[in-house]
Parts: C-alpha cells; structure tokens; sequence
C-alpha cells in the first residue's frame, strides 16, 4: 500500500510537467487545441493502435477493459517523455519549431482475481503558438502589423479499472477529472499610430470524462487468437468560462480601455466511440488496426461576431467544429520470445494512420493529418529485475491543407515500463 500510495504522488506531481510536450502550431488555436492520441510507450511506435491489445506487462488507458488482463504478481509503473521536431511551410516562407517534454506517467496492478486497476496522468489536448504578419500601406506609408499568441491545453487525470466477467470476455472503465485553461491574443498595431488592438480570449475549463472499453478474445489456433476491442465515451457540457476581452491601449500614455464580453454558457465535450481488432500469433507477432469517431460537428464553441449595425457580440455558436474519424494500423515482432540471444527479445514496431481535423478554419475543412511511426520495446536485463522495458519511438506526422501552413513533425518519444513482483510473499530457510 505505501508503494501504491508513493506512485499515486508520483503521478500528481507530475501534472504540471504534462504541459511541458507542449506544441508550436498555429493550429492549436482552433477549437480546443491539438488532441493529444492517448498512446503510451508500448504503441506509440504502432501508431496508437490499442482497442484490441491486452497483455499483463503492459498500461493499456486506450481502453480499459485490458487492465483484468494484469497478473497477480505484477505492479507496473510507466512513464514517458517526448521531442518534436517540426518545419512550417507556407507559399515561400519556412520555419523550424521545436519542443519536448514529460508525456505521462501511470500505474497498473490487480486487486483481485480477473479485476485490475490503473491510475495515471495524461495530456488532453495542447495550446502553444506565436506568429505575425505584417501588411504594408505605401500610399500612407504605414505598416500594419497583426500578432497572434497563445498557451494552454488541458490534462487528464483518470483512475479505471477493468474486470474479466466470463473468460472470452471484459469490461473496463476509466474515470477521468479533466482541467486546464487556455489564453489566446489577437494585436494589431500600426506603424503611424500609438494606440493598439487587442482582443484576449480565454477560458478555464474543468470537467469528468467516462471510458466505457469492453474486449472479447477468440481463440482460431492452437497459437492463434483474435481480440475485438470498443470503448464509448459520452459527450456532456462541461464548465468552461469563456470570455473575450476588447483592449484599446493608448501606448503613449501607457492606458487601455477596456470591454469584456461572456459567451454565457458551457462548452461542450464530444462523443466519442473505437472500435479496434487484433491478431496474436503466440507471443511472436501482433497486429491491430482501430477506427475512432468524434462527434464534434453539432456541437457549439465560442466566436466572436460582428453584426451589420456595427455591434459586436461573443456567444456559442455551432459551425466551427465538425466530426473528426482517425484510422490506425500497427503490429510488433518479437523473433524469438524464448530465446537465448538478446536480440531475439527485443520487440520490433511499426505503424501508420490517418486523422481528419475536427475544426473548421475560415468556413473550410481543416488540415488532415498523416503520420508513420517505428519503435523498438528493449528489455532492460539485471540482476534485481529481468521484466521492465524501455520503449523507444520514432514518429513522422504531415498535416496540410488548400492555402493554409503545411507542418512536417519528427517526434522521438521514450518511455520506462516498470514491471516489479511487489505481491510475491519470500520464504526464508
């Protein structure tokens, strides 16, 4: 129990250091930010592929039926770090961006026969961009220089469990507290004036967020078997605040007037349901492939709106998000589980996918995304422990769509599986 309790602490003082991924879109403006894919060591080099997955050594949140699959000997702590490489294209103009930092940490142990629980944190989303654009007036000779900058994002902190009802069978569910804010600036100045505009959005949003995961396993070979995963997450209103403030600043004088304007109402969580398939070979070969669908299109999302009269208004309105579908495919080789070389247990991935974006950006369908991935699971051999794995990852990303950035992303991502016999009982002679 005090070994649980020091990892649970271990896991909360880790909740600032989620925001340190961090991201340099200028994506991550839109909607809620750049959503993070949930994956962990073991599958971000499979892509993020999870809904079929179930192994005792390994945290599995994508879905949490896959925690009755933990044994009785087992306490497993991971945790993770990434860097991202990114360059920015847009008509001539190119820029590099980088960024990295902690990623998640989580536990998973069993509690009683065919129940395990898990317990972690994670990064929901993330908010983190800053450009300019400049417009030159020659007949005036002024410049008009517009600055957009923001930060924020959300964290996920969840405590699931799962359970194995009959043996083909589990269910799971994780339950999660979700909080973060986000502060977005839009100024313009110009160069033949003192006085500036500013237009400051931002919010703090907190809410609950349920996974409901359920796995079946059919065995078609004596070394054969096929597991069918889904999880299904509600969508409900959740309490965000949003404002926008309108800040005229006289430079000269250092004095801003200023006017503030409240959306007046929640903002929303979407639906979201996966459904996944994987095939296992023994403990040699294991394949999956997963579809996601988020429901964002019906939902409303604060704007801010000028009427012809000239007035101005920030209220909720639906149109600036739409459904969002992501498709994964991934599988891992082990050559030889059993065998004496060291190589032969080293685990060999790979993966690609697809997301489509769930916001619109001036009317029209945001950037899709493609993105491949490779990683290595490397058995960490000593004397107190033969079982812990270090996982090492190598993920390409390309988002782009008509007259809008094109990114080109290089992640490292690394991660520590501990898998420690904390609940043998030692017979001493």
């Amino acid at each position: 129990m005090n070994k649980f309790l020091c990892c649970l602490a271990l896991s909360a003082m880790a909740a600032t250091g989620v925001y340190a991924q961090g991201t340099n879109s200028p994506y991550s403006q839109y909607g809620f930010g750049d959503l993070t894919d949930q994956s962990v060591g073991f599958n971000k080099g499979m892509s993020g592929v999870a809904q079929g997955f179930r192994k005792g050594n390994e945290v599995n949140p994508a879905n949490p039926a896959s925690y009755s699959a933990v044994d009785s000997l087992t306490f497993l702590f991971d945790g993770g770090l990434s860097g991202q490489f990114t360059r920015y294209k847009e008509g001539g103009t190119k820029l590099n961006g980088k960024n990295g930092g902690f990623d998640y940490v989580m536990g998973l142990f069993r509690l009683t026969r065919n129940f395990g629980m898990s317990f972690g944190i994670m990064p929901f989303s993330n908010i983190g961009y800053s450009y300019s654009s400049k417009e030159r007036f020659d007949d005036v000779q002024t410049t008009i220089t517009t600055t957009h900058d923001g930060n924020g994002g959300m964290s996920q902190l969840y405590l699931g469990a799962g359970w194995r009802i009959i043996k083909p069978l589990s269910i799971g569910f994780n339950f999660s507290y979700l909080w973060g804010d986000y502060l977005m600036n839009i100024t313009t100045s110009s160069s033949s004036d003192i006085n500036t505009l500013s237009k400051q959005y931002q919010a703090t949003m907190s809410s609950f967020k349920l996974d409901i995961g359920a796995q079946a396993e059919f065995p078609v070979g004596k070394n054969d078997q096929l597991v069918l995963g889904a999880t299904f997450t509600p969508g409900h209103k959740f309490k965000g605040e949003p404002t926008c403030l309108i800040i005229h600043r006289n430079t000269a004088i250092n004095k801003a007037d200023t006017t503030s304007y409240s959306a007046g109402s929640d903002m929303e969580l979407a639906t979201m349901w996966t459904v996944g398939l994987a095939y296992n070979h023994g403990k040699t070969l294991r394949v999956g492939a997963d579809f996601q669908m988020q429901h964002w299109g019906g939902l409303q999302y604060p704007d801010y709106v000028k009427s012809e009269d000239g007035t101005a208004d920030y209220v909720m309105r639906t149109g600036l998000l739409r459904d969002c579908q992501k498709v994964n495919v991934g599988g891992e080789w082990t050559p030889n589980p059993n065998g004496r070389k060291y190589l032969q247990h080293v685990r060999y991935r790979i993966g690609a996918g697809m997301t489509t974006p769930y916001y619109n950006i001036n009317g029209q369908k945001g950037p899709t995304e493609y993105h491949a991935s490779i990683g290595l699971g490397i058995p960490i051999l000593n004397n107190i422990n033969n079982r812990s794995m270090l996982n090492i990852s190598a993920q390409w990303s390309h988002r782009s769509a008509d007259n809008l950035v094109t990114e080109n992303s290089f992640r490292i991502n690394v991660g520590i599986t501990f898998n420690e016999r904390w609940f043998a009982k030692w017979k001493v002679e």
